[in-house]
């Protein structure tokens, strides 16, 4: 089984010290490594660049595809899923060593059917919708860029008004009650440098943070086969009908679980949604239901909150 190594940048500026950092760092036994030319356009669909191609059709089955961070590979939420639907195809692993996805299989196989688990696309859809790719990338751009700029003997970004022992003498002087105008004139600046200045001090700023909630990531909870049941049955919104539909069925005895992936307000969702099992509005309760119901409920409960 080989591990191979895909690697690229943007412009022949740049280098890939930080992806040989993280591949390093990863630990991978006798890499074969695939470098695209820098002057090949990242804006390709990752299945038409050359060096990408090379490294599929040396693959065989059972080798592992590692790359140091996913934008990487690809630069949108179906770049993800056309590459994962080929990785399954040629039976290849996908092991992303840093950022958003690190954390996944996404090559994960069913391990009675040997299928690709469908909950890997609800996944990536989650956190591609939650922005988590976009940041990736931004903060490549954005590093890419600068050391482009270095290159060149440049520094990235303007010039701040307000630098080193002035930006600390500011930032006091705020903090001990004087105003952005007042401080602006003593510094010969604009209002807008020293509001940058002492931005994280402010009201606004702090009320602001605290009031963005974070982004909920899927959760992976085993829902009882009389839960799963009556919820197939249910009118579902799309969210919730897909979730379900992509759950993996764990046999129990006689009976079964249904181990969903959903973020959490999903999740709470479907818990409402089955509250007719316990009874009550004219409606029997049936005891193994309503105890099902309960586990269910159990185990929501568990999760963090909703806002």
């Amino acid at each position: 089984m080989a591990n191979l190594v895909y690697k690229r940048v943007s412009t022949d500026q740049q280098s890939t010290a930080r992806q040989d950092l993280v591949l390093a760092e990863a630990g991978i036994e006798d890499p074969v490594v695939f470098e695209e030319d820098p002057g090949t356009s990242s804006r390709l669909h990752p299945l038409q660049r050359p060096k990408f191609g090379e490294l599929l059709t040396y693959a065989r089955p059972g080798d592992t595809v590692h790359i140091s961070e996913m934008f990487r590979l690809v630069r949108g939420n179906q770049h993800i899923l056309d590459v994962l639907e080929v990785l399954h195809r040629d039976q290849l692993a996908l092991r992303i060593h840093d950022g958003a996805f690190s954390a996944m299989d996404l090559t994960a196989r069913h391990p009675r059917t040997g299928e690709l688990l469908s909950t890997v696309k609800f996944m990536v859809q989650t956190l591609a919708a939650a922005g988590e790719l976009q940041r990736d990338l931004q903060r490549e751009l954005t590093y890419d860029g600068l050391r482009a700029a270095e290159a060149k003997g440049n520094k990235g970004g303007r010039r701040p008004a307000l630098a080193g022992e002035t930006i600390t003498t500011v930032r006091t002087a705020f903090l001990a009650g004087r105003s952005i105008a007042a401080l602006a004139r003593e510094h010969n600046v604009s209002r807008g440098a020293v509001r940058t200045a002492v931005d994280d001090l402010l009201p606004e700023h702090v009320v602001a943070a605290e009031e963005t909630p974070a982004p909920e990531l899927p959760v992976t909870l085993d829902m009882p086969g009389k839960v799963a049941d009556f919820l197939r049955s249910a009118e579902l919104d799309a969210v919730e009908r897909t979730a379900l539909d992509q759950g993996v069925t764990v046999r129990r005895g006689q009976g079964y679980t249904l181990r969903v992936t959903a973020i959490p307000s999903v999740h709470r969702q479907f818990l409402a949604r089955c509250q007719p099992l316990d009874g009550g509005h004219g409606l029997p309760a049936i005891p193994a239901q309503r105890k099902a119901r309960r586990e269910y409920e159990n185990r929501v409960s568990t999760l963090t909150p909703g806002p």
